[in-house]
C-alpha cells in the first residue's frame, strides 16, 4: 500500500508478487507460441516479448502514479495501486483457440500472430466500452459473485498447474512453496523484513542450480533462443492492414 512520503513493506511484497506473475506469463508466451503457432523462439523474443514488456511497464507506472496521486489528494496511507499485467486465462485462450487454429489451417506463423493482434485489439475496444458500466455492475452485483469467479479462475488455471509442478519436483519446489505459505498465508516475518516472494525466488533459483550441479535435477533440453540484445517493439500496422 502507498504511504505518504515513503514506500512500505507492502509495496515491496506486492512488487515481487506482481513481478513473478508477469515473468511467468512471459515464459508461457515463450513456451506456447513456438509449440502451438509455429513461431521461432527468436521471433517471440524480438517481436512479441518487447511489446508485452513495455506495455506491462507503462501500465504499472500509470496505476502506481494514479494511486500515489489519490493518496496525496485524500491524505491516506492505505491506497493500493491496481496491479497490471497479462491475464493468464486470456493468454491461453488467445494462443490455443485463436492463433493455433489459424496456424493449423494456413501453416503461416505470421498470420497467426496477426490474428492474435486483431483479437487483442477487438478485446480492448470491448473492454473500453464496457468500462462505462463498471460502476453500475459493482453496485448491483454481490461482491461474492464477482470475487468467486476470479478465485475459481485463479485456483484452476493459475495455481493448480504450478502446484502440480512443485510436487513433481519436490526437492526443488517444496522449499520455495513453504516460504510462500509462511510469508503470505502464515504472516510470518522473514529476517530483515525481506519480502517472501523475493526470498522464494532467490532460494528457488539457487537451489535449482545447486541440484543441477550435483546431477540431482535433470537438465531440460536446450531451447532455441533469440539473439541477446536490445529489441524495441516495432510498429506492424502497415503490414497488418495489408494482410
Amino acid at each position: 500500500m502507498f504511504s505518504i512520503g515513503n514506500i512500505t513493506k507492502g509495496d515491496l511484497d506486492g512488487f515481487f508478487g506482481l513481478f513473478i506473475d508477469n515473468l511467468l506469463q512471459l515464459l508461457l508466451i515463450f513456451t506456447l507460441c513456438p509449440l502451438f503457432c509455429g513461431m521461432s523462439a527468436a521471433d517471440v523474443t524480438t517481436k512479441i516479448l518487447p511489446g508485452a514488456a513495455i506495455s506491462i511497464l507503462v501500465g504499472n507506472i500509470f496505476f502506481a502514479v494514479q494511486a500515489w496521486l489519490l493518496a496525496k489528494k485524500e491524505n491516506r496511507s492505505d491506497v493500493t495501486a491496481m496491479p497490471y499485467g497479462i491475464n493468464t486465462v486470456s493468454l491461453i485462450a488467445y494462443i490455443i483457440f485463436i492463433m493455433a487454429p489459424v496456424y493449423r489451417q494456413t501453416q503461416d506463423a505470421s498470420l497467426a500472430w496477426k490474428a492474435g493482434l486483431l483479437a487483442c485489439f477487438v478485446s480492448g475496444i470491448m473492454e473500453l466500452m464496457a468500462a462505462a458500466f463498471g460502476g453500475w455492475l459493482r453496485q448491483h452485483t454481490p461482491r461474492a459473485a464477482l470475487l468467486s469467479t476470479l478465485a475459481g479462475i485463479a485456483i484452476t488455471f493459475i495455481a493448480m498447474g504450478f502446484v502440480f509442478q512443485a510436487f513433481a519436483n519436490p526437492a526443488l519446489g517444496m522449499l520455495p512453496l513453504l516460504i510462500i505459505l509462511l510469508g503470505y498465508a502464515g504472516k510470518v516475518k522473514l529476517p530483515l523484513g525481506l519480502p517472501a516472494g523475493f526470498v522464494a525466488v532467490v532460494i528457488g533459483t539457487a537451489l535449482a542450480w545447486i541440484l543441477r550441479g550435483f546431477g540431482a535435477l535433470p537438465m531440460p533440453p536446450s531451447a532455441e533462443g533469440g539473439l541477446l540484445g536490445f529489441h524495441p517493439p516495432s510498429g506492424m500496422g502497415t503490414s497488418f492492414l495489408g494482410s
